[in-house]
């Protein structure tokens, strides 16, 4: 089972690093990836439920589509009620 790693655990794993086994002495660069990544989820949330309010006021996927610079095909894929994870039921 997947478990999610939270910003805060990152931040505890990286103090816990001995640097002077590193070639690298100051971890900012992977905190930087860590906030980054942490950063990109929270966007790609964000845009789910953008589309998803978009599409409830009634915009059509080939508006989405355009907004997106993707064709509404490859937006009602990617962001579509059809879209979510299928799970061992499905």
């Amino acid at each position: 089972m997947k478990t999610r790693t939270s910003h805060r655990d990152i931040e505890k794993l990286l103090d816990t690093i001995d640097l002077s086994t590193l070639e690298v002495d100051d971890p900012e660069d992977l905190r930087r990836i860590g906030r980054a990544k942490h950063a990109l989820r929270d966007a790609e949330a964000e845009l789910r439920a953008a589309v998803a309010a978009s599409r409830a006021t009634g915009r059509s996927w080939g508006l989405i589509g355009i907004v997106l610079g993707i064709s509404k095909q490859a937006a009602q894929q990617r962001y579509g009620e059809t879209s979510r994870p299928k799970g061992p039921s499905d």
